[in-house]
């Protein structure tokens, strides 16, 4: 697929029906899966790994090495999942020799002018709106939305489902099917347009929230929270998966708005 004033090295292995547009570079040590589409003045670098018909958007730089003062020139990865649409001069770096990959799952739109860090894991049908930061090592669920313009400290975890305003400073972990907003950011409800449309039951959701109120509106602290939800609630998928972030998580989870709902 080496296009008239397009560059692709030698060393790539491209589909046979990838579309590469003119003035876009592509490296050594890059697979681009059946399908894809890249756009004008695109950067390809080594390390790269595109699944099938995905669509990558003028000026993005994919695969470059990591803004990292302790990165070595170690060989790593960063893996973009299938049908997955990067926008306009996003930037993704590889991964470090902490994890060796940085990774982008299926189905996903990264909108115009992110950044993902090294060593981040976005799971798949997530959303990074315009102009979101992601530092290192950052994980993102499956069918989060981060809102536009939101800056993600470092190690942050991101849960399933979870929604984040636009603009928002992320310092502490956001546990799945939430909703957070504010300054400092807090928990403001559960994301439950976003769980209906993904084909929860009403009974689920009433679950979640009822969950939720006893971590956030029952003034316990969250040991005395997680207690009770575990000897109180019904062991379910979306319950095991609430108390298991919130006991994983090394950076701790956001408070809850004192405001009101």
């Amino acid at each position: 697929m080496n296009q008239p004033l397009a560059y692709v090295h030698p060393g790539a292995k491209i589909a046979k029906n990838v579309v590469i547009e003119p003035f876009t570079t592509i490296h050594n040590n890059v697979v681009i899966g059946d399908g894809t589409w890249i756009g004008s003045n695109v950067t390809i670098m080594e390390g790269a790994r595109i699944g099938k018909n995905c669509n990558i958007f003028p000026g993005a730089v994919i695969s470059a090495i990591p803004q990292d003062l302790k990165f070595g020139g170690e060989d790593s990865l960063v893996i973009i999942g299938d049908n997955t649409t990067i926008r306009e001069c996003v930037t993704i770096n590889r991964g470090t020799i902490a994890s060796g990959q940085t990774v982008i799952g299926n189905n996903c739109l990264i909108m115009a002018t992110a950044h993902i860090a090294h060593d981040c894991h976005v799971g798949n049908n997530a959303i990074i709106v315009n102009g979101v930061l992601l530092g290192g090592h950052v994980t993102i669920g499956n069918y989060a939305i981060i809102g536009g313009l939101s800056a993600v400290h470092q190690f942050i975890s991101v849960g399933d489902h979870a929604m984040i305003s636009g603009g928002s400073l992320l310092r502490k972990d956001v546990p799945p099917f939430t909703k957070a907003a504010k300054e400092p950011l807090s928990y403001v409800g559960i994301n439950s347009v976003g769980l209906r449309r993904r084909g929860f039951t009403t009974e689920k959701i009433r679950e979640i929230q009822e969950i939720y109120r006893i971590l956030y509106q029952k003034n316990y602290n969250t040991t005395q929270a997680l207690g009770i939800i575990e000897a109180e609630m019904e062991a379910t998928p979306e319950r095991d998966e609430i108390i298991q972030f919130i006991r994983n998580s090394s950076r701790g989870v956001m408070k809850g708005y004192t405001g009101s709902f």
